[in-house]
């Protein structure tokens, strides 16, 4: 197998896990995912904390966990989403498909993944589908699309003008 052919699959290969991960996550129970959740939440307060003093005489540790996690899970859907851009585009650019032909697919495929996760979780105990969530991955992918595109640029930039 030449190594284009190997790039192509091991690109693919990461769509494909990254799904993968997204489908796992979104099947947890609203009670597991919430606690996954406020555990990587109190871990962000606590790396923050050491780098930032927090008002810890009138909030306590858990306090800012029930105050942030809201936060923290939204940036999750965001970040998740923002990767799984940057994943479908390479995949799509090593497969042969450039330009704005790729941009759109890879978005498209990235909303369309977000609106079928939101309806698998419509199936999984405490879960439920939310629009906003939706628009939340949604820009986190067309972003990861974007910053993709971009670093492309930059570095055909950088290649061109060393010559």
């Amino acid at each position: 197998m030449d190594k284009n052919k190997m790039i192509i699959i091991l690109s693919w290969t990461a769509v494909l896990l990254w799904l993968v991960l997204i489908f796992y996550l979104s099947s947890q129970p609203a009670v597991e995912s919430d606690g996954l959740s406020k555990k990587v939440t109190k871990i962000i307060i606590e790396k923050v904390g050491r780098l930032v003093p927090l008002d810890s005489e009138t909030s306590t540790t858990a306090d800012l966990v029930a105050r942030f996690n809201h936060v923290v899970r939204k940036f999750a859907h965001f970040g998740i989403y923002f990767i799984l851009g940057v994943l479908v585009l390479n995949a799509l650019r090593r497969s042969g498909i450039r330009g704005f032909r790729g941009f759109i697919f890879s978005l498209v495929f990235c909303i369309l993944y977000a609106i079928s996760d939101e309806v698998h979780q419509l199936f999984v105990p405490g879960r439920g589908a939310q629009v906003s969530d939706v628009l939340i991955d949604s820009l986190g992918a067309f972003l990861g699309i974007g910053m993709y595109k971009m670093v492309r640029k930059i570095k055909k930039k950088v290649i061109i003008n060393r010559f």
